[in-house]
């Protein structure tokens, strides 16, 4: 995960944040289960998740798209959901469409 968020080597780093993305969007379906939302990381990944009413067909009334290095600060702790909302870091639209309790996902270690 280091690698992806300090992006020397621009092949490994692209390999690094494919892996990061996927491994912190597991972490946020399993910390938060469910299929109400869905977090759109392109290209390297989307799941579904927080508990609500069932989404399953056509395009999903709450969907989050943001691009990568937003995805790793908000799931770092590095950037407020807040803060990446305001400065139109995150798309978010329906009413579930807010990860504010569920974030950070991953803390790292200094």
């Amino acid at each position: 995960m280091r690698a992806a968020l300090a992006g020397s080597d621009p092949a490994a780093t692209t390999a690094a944040t494919a892996t990061a993305v996927r491994y912190l969007l597991q972490l946020l379906t399993d910390q938060a289960p469910g299929n109400t939302v869905e977090v759109r990381v392109p290209p390297f990944g989307a799941v579904q998740a927080i508990e609500g009413p069932r989404h399953t067909r056509g395009t999903p009334p709450n969907v989050i798209e943001m691009d990568a290095a937003t995805w790793l600060a908000l799931a770092t702790g590095s950037v407020a959901w807040s803060v990446a909302l305001a400065t139109g870091s995150v798309a978010a639209s329906g009413s579930r469409a807010d990860l504010t309790e569920h974030l950070p996902i991953f803390r790292m270690r200094e």
